[in-house]
């Protein structure tokens, strides 16, 4: 089970915690309907995983809880459009392009769980909805009645208090030749560990770790409330030729990413990162979808990269797909805003509100690029997140993907010293700092729990 800083999760918990009023809904705390669909594909939510595999330590790379599954039925380009109603439309495009692309389709685990915390600031938001220019804790609106209210639930859901993880990345050729990129991830949360008035969201630094011509460079990233900013957060960035750090206004939005390749843009990093102010969004509503959902195979230590990285995409007999409920969001560009997206559609997890899965449209309105998240619950927090972001071009025939941890160690979360650590003035004298394993040691920070209603 888990460890005493951990307390473990389930409905049971739902009226000593949350009182009648959760009790008495049909939402789980976080706003996700219990019930199952009508089918019976999609079974209910019944408080997401609460227990640890058997031989399971923490530390270790997380084992497979749903290892025996089967595959219950496979979608190719021969019979996709069987399920046509169940997929976007980057998701049609990819069976239309690549002929070895596939999905094999295992029952539905709704396993997502998180600490207590963060289900208590879930509801204290709901019956106290915070103003645009508070930065709380928590999924700010579980119950959101817009699109930018249902992606700020993303962009604030609960990673850890402070994690320390590899994020090596490829971009893999036409003919699936690559050239691995090691990057060494450290970001905290300031909001789960007190009030802040920075408005500060969340500290990022991005450590090149290979090859030798990358090695020792640091993107150092302030990543500005979303709800609040005009503009994207502030960025540094740490060259070792030079020893110097210098300010890096270009980290955002579309601009490209690290050593992307120009396949992914700087908003597209974690799925959605950055200020919201340049597209107009509209809550569509729910509907069923095949995402890539309890990933443990492909996180497993036993797959290398070379395993994975395939021509065209991954290796689909890799992958896990799942029919889940997700919310729909529709960006459309502003009248007067640049952006080399004309409209993006984006769906989220309505267990976790990650963004799973993104339709990206150019700027004549024709399908472009789509991307996935490959997610898993980090049980040992718990908290659900993706262990591989995968971003398809479908005019180059190229992708990027992200999160090739599988021969490194694995998430470590830690006990936060201080934000001073993530100022320029911080990466520039303690450098080692960033790219240590575990600067605070013991099992991470917990979550704080909220206090009550704040006053507007």
């Amino acid at each position: 089970m888990f460890q005493t800083h951990r307390l473990i999760l389930g409905l049971g918990l739902t009226a000593g915690v949350f009182g009648a009023t959760a009790q008495e809904t049909n939402l789980t705390p976080i706003g996700a309907e219990k019930r199952g669909n009508a089918d019976g594909t999609i079974p209910p939510w019944t408080g997401g995983i609460q227990s640890f595999p058997a031989g399971y330590r923490v530390g270790d790379r997380h084992l497979d809880p749903f290892a025996s599954d089967s595959v219950q039925y496979e979608i190719t380009p021969a019979n996709y459009g069987d399920y046509a109603k169940f997929l976007s439309a980057g998701q049609k495009a990819m069976f239309e392009k690549y002929k070895t692309f596939k999905m094999q389709v295992y029952p539905t685990r709704r396993s997502a769980s998180f600490p207590p915390a963060v289900y208590e600031w879930a509801q204290q938001n709901t019956r106290c909805p915070p103003k645009s220019s508070q930065l709380v804790a928590g999924f700010p609106y579980p119950k959101p009645g817009n699109g930018k209210q249902a992606l700020l639930n993303h962009l604030m859901k609960y990673e850890g208090v402070a994690v320390t993880r590899r994020n090596d990345q490829a971009a893999p050729t036409v003919t699936g030749s690559f050239t691995l990129i090691g990057l060494a991830d450290r970001q905290f949360a300031p909001r789960w560990v007190a009030e802040d008035s920075s408005q500060v969201s969340e500290y990022r630094a991005e450590v090149a770790v290979s090859p030798a011509r990358l090695a020792g460079n640091v993107l150092l990233v302030h990543e500005a409330f979303a709800d609040v900013a005009s503009s994207a957060g502030q960025a540094w960035v740490y060259n070792p030729g030079q020893r110097r750090v210098r300010k890096a206004p270009n980290v955002a939005y579309d601009n490209p990413g690290t050593a992307s390749d120009g396949l992914r843009t700087n908003d597209m990093d974690n799925m959605l990162t950055g200020a919201l102010d340049r597209f107009d969004y509209q809550l569509v509503g729910k509907q069923e979808l095949f995402v890539n959902y309890n990933a443990y195979k492909a996180h497993s230590a036993g797959v290398r990269v070379s395993d994975l990285v395939k021509a065209g995409h991954l290796n689909p007999d890799l992958m896990r797909y799942e029919l889940h409920r997700v919310w729909v969001v529709e960006a459309k560009l502003k009248s007067g805003m640049r952006h080399i997206n004309s409209r993006r559609t984006y769906y989220l997890d309505e267990d976790s509100w990650q963004i799973l899965a993104i339709d990206h449209y150019d700027a004549q309105g024709i399908i472009w690029r789509y991307s996935e998240a490959a997610a898993l619950n980090y049980y040992d927090q718990p908290l659900l997140w993706t262990t591989l972001e995968t971003h398809h071009d479908l005019k180059s025939s190229r992708y990027v993907v992200s999160g090739l941890d599988n021969q490194e160690k694995v998430n470590a979360y830690y006990n936060v010293e201080s934000a001073d650590n993530f100022s320029p003035e911080g990466l520039r004298n303690n450098l080692d700092w960033f790219t240590s394993r575990s600067p605070g040691g013991g099992g991470g920070s917990s979550p704080r729990r909220p206090k009550g209603c704040r006053a507007n």
